[in-house]
């Protein structure tokens, strides 16, 4: 299974944000049921005003149940391990 190019994208951003310290853990409320999500947000400033840009959602519960992880079958790319 490949990752589509924008989520590629939307990755390196986040990982730009998590390195320049711009990145922040937000309480909000879901859209559809009201209930409370804490959101993985890039934060900036835009003309002055603080903008977050919301990227996903801490999974509530075990996250480990709410996933099915690729087979080793799949085509999986890891990044090379760097310390």
């Amino acid at each position: 299974m490949a990752i589509p190019a924008h989520a590629r994208m939307n990755f390196d951003t986040l990982l730009t944000a998590a390195a320049d310290g711009n990145l922040a853990l937000i309480e909000c409320a879901d859209a559809a049921t009201g209930e409370p999500r804490y959101v993985i947000c890039a934060v900036g400033q835009d003309a002055g005003d603080c903008v977050a840009a919301p990227f996903g959602h801490l999974t509530p519960g075990n996250p480990f149940e709410a996933y099915i992880p690729p087979s080793p079958a799949d085509d999986i790319a890891l990044p090379p391990v760097t310390s």
